[in-house]
């Protein structure tokens, strides 16, 4: 057997640069799949493509495969072809004030809806101002109230005159009706009632009874006019404002005629301006007495305004949502106060979304670890999946002093996927103590550590480094600490990208931010990129 001798280079396995066709990687486009992910992305699109409760996926994977950045790069590819979600809107609910009703739009029209609404209270404000504002107006309202002034009048006239024969007269004043005792044609003073002789003051007194009785008979009287008054007003001014409402009204009916929460909205608004168009007239400002606090006034058009919760306006195809901010409220939304003098005041402006809501339609990524640290969140991203559906809830501090008012608005349907992100130890555990786990993530994506070394996926390599602006020779060096890192073995490790972080790292100057692993790593990484040098 011939004997061949081999050269220290033949013992170490290079990349050769004529094969990659480029200068740097900044001319490079970026890759949306893994480098030998192919079983991994097939599982992932199964998951994703399966509309049926329960299958959420879990994608495994040992830290550094890049599993997180794949997910989210191939997500982001494929929502551009799904369909773009729905709009919702909270409104205020008539019948039931602390229940806002949830409003779904087509995207794009939940912005409109509410430019809408906030261009039509400004309007219906002007007009209603306007019409009631002119001369004419009090005109024809003095000559409603003049109707009712004579028919007072009359009933005074005939107390007066009832009241004359048992020695009395009567008077009307502005915060009431008095009467006083009458000795030969001249009403007396109260001091000078007292000087009568006690006979004479008793007869009077007898008599006063009847007359008082008569006086509370006609006040009945009297308040039933003002009251017939104010009803015949009331009914002249709706009427008038009738027409100026129903022309804003009904344009904005026809734009939505096909959604019956609009259209019952927009009846309901219509019934509380006509109840109140006095809220609506410019008011005098209330003089307060100093340091007392100022009383609130009526602003019933506040509750014509729209929340618009969740704006797809600007969203082209399905939401992916991925965020590190793993709080309750940030997940699942909230519901804000404002102090109003000693008191927590809210309305339906106040609810905000929440990374659950935004991800309608959509995708979530979730990172399994960080999302089980907070048992809170886990328990209701379950509850959410289960019922398909998703609202906000009041989470306050209980152990606040102030009153607060909450609301308990409509849930909106949750149409959603679920990708949680985590390593094997995790998934087995929740399989094995998690009932609701394993009826909820039904799908499992497992990403591999390593991937065959061929041209191909050596060249993806150097794709998926675009942003570096790496040259060939640093692609290179590092190419061969990847080679030697896994001696004997034909497969490439994975972790290229943590060893490109730990150089861009060095390169910048950013030692501060390097924790003692990392540091570790960058030693062992330089002496091999040292040694690979020196051999080259």
């Amino acid at each position: 057997m011939k004997n061949n001798e081999l050269s220290y280079k033949n013992l170490k396995k290079y990349c050769n640069p004529e094969k990659l066709p480029f200068e740097t990687t900044e001319e490079l486009e970026p890759i949306s799949t893994g480098i030998g992910q192919e079983r991994a992305i097939k599982a992932l699109e199964f998951g994703l493509n399966v509309d049926v409760k329960g299958y959420n996926i879990y994608l495994e994977g040992h830290s550094g495969v890049g599993k997180t950045m794949y997910t989210k790069k191939y997500l982001d590819v494929i929502s551009k072809k799904k369909k773009t979600p729905t709009d919702w809107c909270y409104i205020y609910n008539f019948s039931n004030p602390n229940e806002p009703i949830a409003v779904s739009l087509p995207a794009g029209q939940g912005k409109e809806f509410k430019e809408t609404m906030d261009q039509f209270i400004k309007d219906i404000k002007n007009d209603i101002n306007s019409t009631f504002s002119n001369e004419d107006f009090e005109i024809e309202k003095n000559s409603i109230r003049q109707q009712y002034e004579q028919k007072r009048s009359i009933l005074l006239e005939k107390l007066n005159k009832e009241s004359a024969k048992y020695g009395f007269e009567v008077k009307s004043a502005e915060n009431g009706i008095y009467m006083k005792p009458i000795v030969d044609g001249k009403a007396l003073k109260e001091e000078e009632f007292e000087q009568l002789d006690e006979d004479v003051k008793k007869e009077y007194e007898d008599k006063s009874n009847i007359v008082q009785e008569q006086i509370i008979s006609v006040i009945s009287q009297i308040k039933v006019i003002e009251k017939e008054a104010d009803t015949k007003i009331e009914e002249w001014q709706s009427n008038i404002a009738l027409l100026t409402v129903n022309a804003r009204i009904n344009l904005i009916k026809a734009a939505y005629k096909k959604n019956k929460k609009i259209n019952k909205f927009l009846t309901d608004i219509k019934q509380n301006i006509l109840k109140n168009i006095n809220a609506f007239m410019e008011q005098k400002p209330h003089q307060a007495q100093p340091g007392a606090p100022i009383p609130p006034q009526s602003k019933p058009w506040e509750n014509y305004r729209v929340n618009l919760f969740i704006d797809n306006s600007e969203l082209d195809g399905a939401p992916v949502v991925m965020d590190s901010n793993y709080s309750y409220h940030n997940i699942f939304g909230k519901l804000e106060y404002e102090n109003y003098y000693g008191s927590l005041k809210t309305d339906h402006t106040m609810l905000k979304a929440g990374l659950l809501q935004k991800a309608n339609g959509g995708y979530i990524i979730f990172q399994a670890k960080d999302l089980l640290e907070n048992q809170i969140c886990y328990n209701a991203l379950k509850k959410a999946l289960r019922i398909k559906e998703t609202s906000i809830e009041n989470t306050a501090d209980q152990r606040s002093s102030m009153v607060m008012v909450s609301l308990k608005p409509e849930p909106i349907p949750l149409d959603i996927k679920v990708i949680l992100i985590g390593n094997a130890n995790i998934y087995h555990s929740l399989l094995a103590m998690d009932a609701d786990f394993r009826k909820l993530f039904k799908a499992k994506v497992e990403f591999e550590d390593d991937a065959p070394r061929t041209d191909e996926n050596i060249l993806k390599q150097k794709y998926s480094v675009k942003n570096s602006k790496n040259t060939i020779s640093w692609l290179n060096v590092i190419q061969s600490y990847i080679n030697d890192s896994k001696e004997r073995n034909p497969q490439m490790v994975q972790d290229y990208y943590l060893i490109l972080n730990i150089r861009n790292k060095i390169v910048h100057g950013k030692f501060n931010s390097l924790d003692n692993n990392e540091l570790n790593n960058a030693i062992k990484i330089i002496s091999r990129m040292i040694i690979s040098l020196n051999n080259e």
